[in-house]
C-alpha cells in the first residue's frame, strides 16, 4: 500500500524547505520531471542543477493541500531571505511511495 499523498506532498516541501537533498532524493523517482513556465519537463538531473539551490533560499509554508488519486495540489506561500514572499500552485504526482512529476504554477508576491 503506497503512503498518503498528503503526507508524501508534506514530506517533498520538508525537505526542500531544509535543503536535505538525501531525503529529497529517496522521494524522487529516477525518471522523475519537472514542469514550469520556465523548465519544459526537465529531468531529475537538470532540477537538482537548476531548481534545487533555490530551496536553500526560502522557506514554504503549506496553505492548500488536496489529493485526489496519485496527484496531490499545493498551494504554498514561500519567504525569500530578503523578507519578500510570492505564493505558487504545484501538482505532485506519484506513483507508489515516489514523486515522478511536479507542474509548477506561479503565483504572484505577496
Amino acid at each position: 500500500m503506497a503512503t498518503d499523498r498528503a503526507t508524501l506532498a508534506r514530506a517533498a516541501y520538508d525537505a526542500y524547505g531544509r535543503a536535505d537533498r538525501a531525503a529529497f532524493e529517496a522521494l524522487a523517482a529516477d525518471g522523475f520531471r519537472f514542469w514550469s513556465p520556465q523548465d519544459d519537463g526537465i529531468d531529475r538531473a537538470a532540477f537538482f542543477a537548476r531548481c534545487w539551490p533555490a530551496g536553500e533560499r526560502s522557506t514554504f509554508e503549506i496553505v492548500r493541500l488536496m489529493t485526489q488519486g496519485d496527484e496531490a495540489m499545493v498551494t504554498y506561500e514561500a519567504r525569500r531571505p530578503d523578507g519578500t514572499r510570492f505564493r505558487n500552485t504545484e501538482v505532485l504526482t506519484f506513483a507508489g511511495d515516489q514523486l515522478v512529476s511536479t507542474e509548477v504554477y506561479f503565483g504572484w508576491d505577496l
